[in-house]
């Protein structure tokens, strides 16, 4: 039963990102502002810092397909970024000081990449017109404040939760 509460967890937080785009009132922080809500690569963040670093680029490799597959017109952007943006957070947590308060601060520096990245992919292939000034003003900062509540909120249930899923692999 145990294996299946990871795997439930992410596809929980893939539905609930959507569902929160839905039920968030548009004019909530004003109408020009967008909130996009990360929740799951925060978690696989978590995951692939204090659970298992494969466990955490797999998760991020199937559900960036999934994400491409539902939510873009593009397959593989994030496929690659999900995986990619959580090998460079593992990466840089082995430089720094793991702890709760810095896990947090680079995971919103990750979905900061992952904005940016996906921004100027857009804008590479022509889907958007918008300048980086109004993207970081509109998105980009909306963006990070949002998931800065939400890690505030999660962050410490997910490291015990990642926790304990790493001491059950290493008890296997």
């Amino acid at each position: 039963m145990k294996k299946f509460l990871l795997p439930l967890l992410f596809l929980l937080l893939f539905i609930f990102e959507s569902l929160f785009v839905q039920f968030l009132p548009a004019d909530l922080f004003g109408a020009q502002k967008i909130l996009v809500p990360r929740f799951l690569i925060i978690s696989i963040f978590f995951l692939t810092v204090y659970g298992s670093a494969k466990h955490g680029i797999v998760y991020g490799l199937i559900f960036g397909l999934l994400f491409d597959i539902v939510f873009t017109e593009i397959l593989g952007i994030y496929l690659f970024l999900y995986p990619f943006i959580a090998f460079i957070v593992l990466k840089i947590m082995k430089v720094l000081q793991v702890n709760l308060l810095i896990t947090s601060i680079v995971s919103l520096i990750g979905v900061a990449l992952l904005e940016i990245a996906v921004f100027e992919m857009n804008t590479l292939i022509g889907i958007t017109a918008m300048n980086f000034t109004s993207f970081l003003n509109m998105r980009l900062i909306p963006t990070l404040l949002l998931n800065a509540i939400f890690l505030i909120i999660a962050a410490y249930p997910l490291k015990r939760q990642f926790e304990k899923f790493a001491e059950n692999l290493r008890a296997d």
